[in-house]
């Protein structure tokens, strides 16, 4: 395709793009919609340590999408 892509170091290429929506349904739709689409899972939807519930899937021309929740102005748990 001619297209050259940053390689993957364990689960990232360090490029990519974070979309935060409203709840653990919207981010559990838009996985399912992404992987049916072609994308390849990196991280399913999960609950992650420092509070926001997020998925990860690198789309097919190899650009990652993180969709996750969101918690403005409340502490993240590190």
């Amino acid at each position: 395709d001619g297209y050259e892509r940053a390689p993957r170091r364990g689960d990232t290429s360090g490029l990519g793009l974070y979309l935060a929506v409203d709840g653990q349904a919207e981010v559990d739709a838009l996985y399912a919609r992404a992987v049916g689409a072609g994308g390849e899972p990196v991280w399913e939807p999960e609950l992650k340590e420092w509070g926001n519930y997020v998925c990860r899937v690198v789309d097919p021309e190899g650009f990652e999408w993180s969709v996750g929740t969101h918690r403005p102005g409340l502490p993240q748990r590190w």
